[in-house]
């Protein structure tokens, strides 16, 4: 899949081919400059033989140590130049600072940016033999890596493509794509235009999946899910184009769903304060992507992939890959949340997310509610654990179908299995049609929260059913948050089902 953000028609006598190592840039490279009939260099091949031994050796390179590299390639280019030999260059350039270095006062210069998954780059690098570079940097790049910014004007490639495919697609779009810094006029005017038409909404890009009598609509920020209806009927309540998002609705929780008590936490020895983003509990709660941007990794009519990387910050010092699968298929939507760390030594983790569902009934009152949980835990006036206890006989048994009532929930529940998956079951109060919300793997536990504390337009309008990977203020207890190792990958899966009775 190819991406391409801008449409200009300008000459072209350099094309910088960028993206980790792994991703395919020399073949790619060669293979486009032998099309063009244009000059070609690896840029790992202006390393010194010292740089390749510490890289080989498993030291990552500093700044300092890309200083007679990014020399060296310059001098390269600036001969092509004076030669009039137009030229394509495959080089990692991590950081923004390289690329201008690179490709500053050269006219007619085009930036290629292959883009692929980790975990594909990862693949890649582990079957690949006879090269200094070893599958346990990867980290260390991705760490560096400053993605390519829109004025940099980058054509954005997806490597999940034979090397053949990536230059069939990209070959046609440099003739149309612009160069650094030589925007069209007519580019420029229009995307004027478009802007004043069409207000930036506060929640970034707007992406519109369908099929059939499916739509679901997910945002730039935090990948939220902001809408996702069938045949017409609205399951999801959601949050508008020109809203901000309140009470959650729709966001993923990660590294951690819930709360964790006073944001502070033991791990390894180490003890971790986090910043209190539920300042009025004194609690840490719902993570730390939401309120991010995420990058667009792949899209079709059905199917959407976002993606962002969590750095090392207070409080959680360790460094995740993270993604975000929405697909529309026969059983409804289905969302795929992975993180792989990749830093060195273990990371604490958890996942969750927070939608929230109507089927038009004005209040959740009469609403029946099935949960497949025979306990519940119990909380405090903060949201933090106290215990647990079976639910059978209480207020909370839903294992059977009951309207939800003036109940008040903001609970987590132990999850039932059956072959791997849990589903929680929301039908009309006539019985005639609902919606399923499955919990497949790594869906350990279910918030169900019917939005009480919301302000009192919100409240409840909509069921809030968060699939959770652990419970509660699991940092804190040690209960039943994942461990991942350098290169682990932790899943979540879960999905939506409209459903009519027969």
């Amino acid at each position: 899949m190819t991406r391409e953000r801008t449409a200009c028609v300008p000459s072209a006598s350099l094309v910088l081919i960028v993206g980790m190592s792994g991703s395919g840039k020399t073949t790619v490279g060669r293979l486009l400059a032998e099309r063009l009939g244009w000059s070609f260099r690896d840029a790992d091949d202006f390393h010194s033989a010292a740089a390749r031994d510490r890289m080989a050796a498993g030291q990552a390179l500093t700044d300092n140590d890309r200083e007679p590299w990014l020399d060296a390639i310059s001098a390269w280019l600036d001969q092509e130049a004076a030669a009039n030999r137009p030229a394509v260059v495959a080089c990692s350039a991590l950081r923004r600072a390289y690329r201008d270095r690179l490709l500053s006062g050269r006219s007619g210069a085009r930036l290629v940016y292959l883009h692929g998954a980790p975990e594909l780059i990862r693949s890649r690098l582990s079957d690949r033999r006879g090269h200094f570079f070893p599958p346990r940097l990867l980290g260390s790049q991705i760490a560096d890596f400053e993605e390519p910014e829109p004025d940099e004007c980058p054509l954005v490639v997806e490597i999940d493509q034979p090397p053949e495919a990536v230059v069939s697609a990209l070959a046609p779009l440099l003739h149309r794509a612009p160069t650094r810094g030589e925007p069209c006029k007519e580019r420029a005017a229009g995307a004027a235009a478009s802007s004043a038409a069409t207000p930036v909404s506060p929640t970034g890009e707007q992406w519109t999946l369908r099929r059939k009598g499916q739509k679901a609509v997910v945002v730039q920020l935090g990948a939220a899910l902001r809408h996702y209806e069938v045949d017409g009927r609205t399951l999801l309540d959601g949050f508008a184009s020109d809203a901000p998002i309140t009470g959650g609705r729709g966001q993923l929780l990660a590294p951690w769903p819930n709360r964790i008590g006073g944001g502070c936490y033991r791990f390894e020895g180490a003890d971790l304060q986090l910043p209190l983003t539920e300042p009025e509990k004194g609690n840490a709660i719902h993570g730390l992507v939401r309120w991010v941007p995420w990058q667009l990794q792949a899209r079709s009519e059905e199917s959407l992939r976002l993606g962002t990387v969590l750095r090392p910050q207070p409080g959680y010092p360790f460094l995740l890959d993270l993604t975000a699968e929405y697909r529309l298929g026969p059983a409804g939507l289905d969302v795929l949340v992975s993180a792989t760390h990749l830093g060195n030594g273990p990371a604490p983790y958890g996942v969750g997310q927070h939608p929230y569902l109507t089927l038009g009934t004005g209040t959740v009152d009469t609403v029946l509610l099935t949960v497949p949980a025979g306990d519940r835990m119990i909380t405090d006036d903060r949201g933090l654990p106290v215990g647990r206890e079976p639910v059978e006989g209480s207020d909370f048994d839903f294992r059977t179908a009951r309207p939800i009532g003036s109940l008040r929930l903001d609970t987590a529940f132990g999850l039932d299995r059956v072959d791997g998956e849990a589903v929680v079951r929301l039908a009309h109060p006539s019985g005639t049609h609902g919606v399923d919300v499955r919990l497949g793997e790594g869906a350990r536990y279910v918030q169900i929260y019917t939005g009480d504390t919301l302000p009192e337009t919100e409240r409840r309008r909509g069921v809030a059913v968060e699939p959770m990977s652990c419970p509660p203020d699991a940092f804190r207890s040690g209960s039943g948050p994942d461990v991942l190792e350098q290169g682990d990958t932790h899943v979540l899966r879960w999905g939506l089902s409209a459903w009519r009775a027969p």
